[in-house]
């Protein structure tokens, strides 16, 4: 398995669809992307059920959303991830990121044949700290 030079990778992409991004600030998810947001990344919310997060209009799906999205980071149950991927692909994102504790390795490998990079089992906000004090 092939692995990702996370640097490069939050250093190259700007654009984020945060897939299961809540309005809760206790949430991870909303701790995270309030963070990628601060850090001057684009944060689209993926969420079918709020209409807004962050002042951002949230989408029910990744296909829904009218512009380019260069990486996904996913806070879904693992069990929803070979859905994620293949909507990922589709919109021609060029990065699956699997936050702690979402794993699925089928999913990732069919990323990864579409020419997508994955970074699984990781913290964005966690190695997006380690990365700037590199």
């Amino acid at each position: 398995m092939q692995v990702p030079d996370i640097k490069e990778i939050l250093t190259k992409y700007r654009t984020v669809a945060v897939v299961g991004l809540s309005p809760d600030a206790g949430k991870p998810s909303h701790e995270v992307a309030a963070y990628l947001k601060r850090a001057g990344y684009r944060i689209i919310p993926v969420n079918p059920a709020v209409a807004e997060v962050f002042g951002e209009k949230s989408y029910p799906t990744l296909a829904e959303i009218p512009e380019p999205v260069e990486i996904v980071d996913v806070f879904r149950r693992s069990e929803f991830v070979p859905e994620i991927v293949e909507q990922a692909i589709a919109k021609g994102a060029k990065v699956v990121w699997l936050q702690e504790g979402v794993i699925h390795a089928e999913a990732a490998r069919r990323a990864r044949e579409a020419g997508l990079e994955v970074v699984m089992d990781r913290c964005m906000l966690k190695e997006h700290v380690k990365a700037v004090k590199r």
